[in-house]
């Protein structure tokens, strides 16, 4: 008569091993997951802050806003919420015209662009030393006022 123990055994032994073997991929997904959604989350910092100063730049003021006002705009939104592994960069901010809105009731279109590399926590930051930095570009149009 045969007893199941040492199968039992060689059983668990199966299944330590097929963990070992499955763990990096679900680490690599679960990280992938984590860089993919903060990159997102990026895009959207960038993307409303191209927004603000876009709105700020089109809004009727005495002094319409120069392209360095409208610039800081958008980079004192980025200021404290974007999310990097590594050392942070400045995200560069174009204006389009350059001079903003020159006169009140042109209704001419400005657009501010707003561009940003993410450096990854986990993969990301690998993944950029092999195929380079990944760069988040967003971009608001308005009519001046």
């Amino acid at each position: 008569m045969r007893t199941c123990k040492p199968l039992a055994a060689n059983q668990r032994g199966v299944v330590a091993l097929e963990f070992v073997l499955v763990l990096p991929f679900l680490l690599l997904l679960l990280f992938g997951i984590i860089d993919t959604s903060l990159l997102l989350c990026d895009k959207a910092v960038i993307t409303n802050a191209a927004g603000e100063a876009a709105r700020a730049g089109v809004v009727v003021r005495a002094q319409p806003y120069t392209q360095d006002q409208i610039q800081s705009v958008a980079l004192s939104y980025t200021a404290n919420n974007l999310v990097t592994g590594g050392t942070a960069t400045t995200p560069t901010v174009s204006v389009n015209p350059t001079g903003g809105c020159a006169t009140a009731g042109s209704g001419g279109a400005l657009q501010v662009t707003v561009s940003y590399t993410y450096i990854g926590l986990v993969l990301g930051s690998a993944l950029s030393s092999l195929t380079g930095p990944v760069t988040v570009t967003a971009a608001a149009v308005k009519n001046c006022e």
